[in-house]
């Protein structure tokens, strides 16, 4: 598979799509997407003479992005610990401002992904909490290490 060697299944098919398909040979498409995309692995199934391939995702570039938190998200992310109300983040962070605290904190680091909402269709909702996402922790323990 990895070198091109076609194993026509339906010739048929493949006839009929070769005259109506931009082909550019047969045979060529898994070594062209290896080269665009190294990181594919080809998993074979000799019996049912199939393949799947998986495609991995580059890593997620959330360094660049929350290199640039600012005081009050560091401070917010250090203190959660669990799933934390809007009330509990609060009285931890000693705010009374609710607006300050939206604007300043919770969406700061929401926009980034360093926290999410436990309930994520229903912002405004009562029993909504706010946790770390596994970028937060990462990002945490990054700046722990320096």
């Amino acid at each position: 598979m990895r070198q091109g060697k076609t194993n026509r299944r339906n010739p048929t098919l493949t006839e009929h799509a070769f005259r109506v398909l931009p082909y550019r040979g047969l045979g060529s498409g898994i070594p062209r997407a290896l080269e665009a995309w190294p990181r594919i692995d080809l998993a074979g199934d000799m019996r049912g003479k199939q393949f799947s391939a998986v495609a991995h995702r580059p890593e997620a570039e959330w360094a660049s992005a929350t290199d640039q938190v600012t005081q009050e998200v560091l401070r917010l992310l250090s203190m959660m610990q669990g799933d934390m109300s809007r009330a509990e983040i609060q009285d931890v962070l000693e705010l009374k401002h609710l607006p300050h605290l939206r604007e300043a904190y919770l969406n700061p680091a929401l926009d980034r992904g360093l926290i999410e909402m436990t309930l994520s269709g229903k912002p405004r909702s009562r029993l909504q909490k706010y946790r770390l996402t596994a970028a937060g922790r990462q990002w945490l323990q990054s700046r722990q290490k320096d």
